[in-house]
């Protein structure tokens, strides 16, 4: 096993919906690592993933999202699918949990339409990301530069655009997440509001 992480704790924040190998792959990818790592939801006991074009597997809820806290954990990872940050990004206390990584300079990696919380946390503005084509001019009006790569890496933030990306986002995210604080995190996330 690789030891990469050992000793971190990594939160993966994710509703019903949320598109399946975009969980299950990092999830995956960060414990042969050497990390721990918690799925955190609004929802209690299990979630169910979409996968490709109908629903999936039930993936259980380590933490509840109103017993986490940022400071819990050394990193977070915001899987897609349309349905999982369609509802995290109206949830104040999905927002705030996102919101304490970034003001506490701690890495995160968001794939697909992961970025929509992003948005709506207020602490896109003035990144460089990519995302799921169909949010590119959501993205865009929050201020966000936003090109079509596979994999971009912005002061701590990490952000692909869909399942066929996994392989270069978990390896980005596995080094930015080693690589700890960023400093720049904590004051792009300020100057975002």
């Amino acid at each position: 096993m690789n030891t990469t992480l050992k000793g971190k704790r990594i939160a993966i924040l994710a509703e019903n919906g949320f598109e399946q190998a975009e969980l299950t792959e990092p999830k995956k990818a960060l414990e042969e690592a050497g990390a721990q790592v918690d799925v955190v939801s609004p929802a209690e006991g299990k979630i169910k993933g979409w996968n490709k074009t109908d629903w999936g597997d039930e993936v259980p809820v380590d933490v509840p999202l109103t017993g986490a806290s940022a400071n819990d954990y050394n990193a977070l990872v915001l899987p897609g699918g349309v349905m999982n940050p369609d509802k995290l990004r109206v949830n104040e206390t999905a927002l705030r949990f996102v919101r304490g990584f970034f003001e506490a300079g701690k890495p995160v990696a968001a794939i697909c339409h992961g970025p929509w919380t992003l948005i709506n946390a207020g602490v896109a503005r003035g990144r460089k990301m990519t995302s799921f084509a169909s949010i590119r001019v959501d993205l865009e009006n929050a201020g966000v530069e936003w090109v079509d790569q596979e994999v971009v890496v912005d002061h701590g933030l990490v952000t692909s655009r869909k399942p066929d990306d996994l392989p270069a986002f978990n390896r980005k995210m596995i080094e930015e997440f080693a690589e700890g604080r960023h400093a720049e995190q904590r004051e792009l996330a300020g100057a975002a509001r």
